[in-house]
């Protein structure tokens, strides 16, 4: 079994990222939700907020608002309305 993620943010101007992830928390729109590796697949609505992408390197943070996130596999997919990076 896989122990990471692959998180692919995607707006309707363009692709943002996609990230090897060993967690990811997201706003969902009603409150956080956190995917690990392995997890059952899930379509949630987004709501507005940070999205924190845990990576071997570091953390990415976008806000994201807005849209919908699906969990398939072992493979996010974040489609947002917008999303802009955290500093």
């Amino acid at each position: 079994m896989a122990d990471t993620i692959t998180c692919t943010l995607i707006t309707p101007e363009q692709a943002v990222f996609e990230k090897e992830a060993s967690y990811i928390d997201l706003p969902a729109h009603d409150g956080q939700m956190g995917f690990m590796a392995n997890r059952a697949p899930l379509l949630v609505k987004l709501g507005e907020g940070v999205l924190t992408v845990k990576e071997a390197s570091g953390e990415t943070k976008m806000k994201v608002s807005g849209g919908f996130a699906q969990m398939k596999g072992n493979t996010l997919a974040v489609l947002t309305d917008k999303a802009e990076a955290v500093e």
